[in-house]
Formats: structure tokens, C-alpha cells, sequence
């Protein structure tokens, strides 16, 4: 079992102020991240792209981009796994918390690493290429803000508490409250001696979540399982000499 950090808790966090940040913010959020989406796909269905770049610059984007992208799909499988699976479930499976704990801190820490260098690497190219700065939108430079805000913040609560520190464990306080809220259930009090790092990166990622619709981040959500089934595109060459000639039996010009 890991040592816990002192906590430095947030102003307003007890009484009305926690059940605001750790029962009506969730829920806010998670309602704005349902319906967001539905109203996104339904009047912007055009819209649900990633407005791809790759046109204007490639070099950079092939190094950033992979990096960024198997980075960020690490730490979400972690924080799926840390905050949804109870610390029962490992136990019983014969993962003691040492190694989970270990195992957790350096995966998490590798693939922290990784997302900040692909991010980095691709905010500098979307400020330093004209092409792709040109193309780049206020909502795009919020949401990067946003999403680097978030990334740091939790880089820094894991080196902070679980390298700096001498550990903290989240499965005990953050993931059960994590998982009353889905329950229905929700416990604030759970929230109240977390360190404030752990907490600042949680109203971070329940704030872009917010913010997740109405962003290129949607195309997370999209699988392009309809390529699998579209009929063929066909393409033909131009008739230099249409008008010129008959056409052939079976064609026939339409719209004249």
C-alpha cells in the first residue's frame, strides 16, 4: 500500500460548494457531452470531421500525430481501468496494489510523456506552418488550450504524488467517486482530501468533456464502418469531343 500525500484541499469544496463541484458539475458536464453530441451529428452532420491538414503539412504531422494518438489512447485505457475497476476486482485476480501501483505510475508517466511531445509537436506546427495556422479557428485554439490543460494537469498530479511524493492512491477516494456518479449515487465527501492536483485535473477533464461536441474531438467517436459497405466510386475521363460526335448507343446527355 502506497504512503498518501497531505492534501491541499480546494476553496469551497465542503457543503454546498462540494455537492456544486463533485455532484452538479458531473452531471452537468455529462449532460452537455450526450447532448451535445446528438445535436452535433443531427445539425452539423458536415461538420463532424477533423478538418484534416495533412495537405498543407506532412513531415511534422507524421511524427506528432502517432505520438499524440497512441499516447492519448494509453491514458485513456489507464484511467478506464484505474477508475472504473474496483481495487477488489485486481485483488481477486492476484494483482497486488505494489504492482498494479508500479505498473500504473510508469505506463501512465511513458505515455504522459508521450502525449505532451506529440502535442507539443503539433500546436508548433499549427503555429509555425501558415497554411495550417490559416486554417486553425478559435474554437481550435480553445480546445488545444483546454486539452493541454488537462493532459498537464494530470502529468503533474501523477510526478507530484507518485514520484516527488510518496504515493498516492486515487482507487481509494477519486474511482469510487467516479463510479457513484454513474451509479447514481454520488459522495462528494470522497473528493474533499484529495490532493488538489487530483482535483484540479478532474474539474479540467469534466470541463472539456463539455466542451468535447462542439470541437473536432468528435471524430473520436467516429468509426468509418460505412467504407465497408458504400458502392464504388466510379470515375471517368473527360470527353475532350463531347458535342462533337454522336454519342455512343445506351448514353445519352441529360440536363441540356
Amino acid at each position: 500500500m502506497t504512503a498518501q500525500t497531505p492534501s491541499v484541499p480546494l476553496a469551497f469544496q465542503t457543503g454546498t460548494g462540494g455537492i456544486l463541484l463533485w455532484v452538479v458539475l458531473p452531471y452537468v458536464c455529462l449532460a452537455v457531452f450526450v447532448l451535445g453530441h446528438v445535436w452535433r451529428y443531427r445539425y452539423d452532420k458536415f461538420g463532424w470531421t477533423t478538418r484534416s491538414s495533412q495537405l498543407y503539412e506532412r513531415r511534422l504531422l507524421r511524427i506528432g500525430s502517432p505520438l499524440f494518438h497512441f499516447g492519448i489512447l494509453v491514458v485513456l485505457l489507464g484511467h478506464i481501468g484505474g477508475l472504473v475497476i474496483p481495487e477488489s476486482w485486481t485483488d481477486a485476480a492476484g494483482i497486488s496494489e505494489d504492482v498494479y501501483h508500479v505498473a500504473a505510475v510508469v505506463l501512465g508517466t511513458i505515455a504522459g510523456v508521450a502525449t505532451v511531445g506529440g502535442l507539443v509537436i503539433l500546436v508548433f506546427r499549427r503555429r509555425t506552418v501558415g497554411p495550417v495556422f490559416s486554417a486553425t479557428t478559435r474554437n481550435d485554439k480553445a480546445m488545444y488550450v483546454s486539452l493541454t490543460l488537462t493532459i498537464g494537469l494530470g502529468l503533474a498530479a501523477t510526478v507530484a504524488a507518485n514520484i516527488a511524493g510518496g504515493g498516492y492512491d486515487y482507487r481509494q477516494t477519486v474511482s469510487p467517486w467516479f463510479r457513484s456518479i454513474f451509479l447514481l449515487q454520488p459522495d462528494p465527501d470522497l473528493m474533499t482530501g484529495v490532493p488538489v492536483l487530483f482535483q484540479l485535473h478532474a474539474l479540467s477533464a469534466m470541463l472539456l468533456f463539455a466542451f468535447w461536441p462542439f470541437t473536432r474531438l468528435v471524430h473520436m467517436l467516429t468509426a468509418p464502418l460505412g467504407y465497408l459497405t458504400r458502392p464504388y466510386v466510379v470515375y471517368r475521363s473527360r470527353d475532350t469531343r463531347l458535342g462533337a460526335r454522336a454519342p455512343r448507343r445506351g448514353w445519352e446527355r441529360t440536363g441540356v
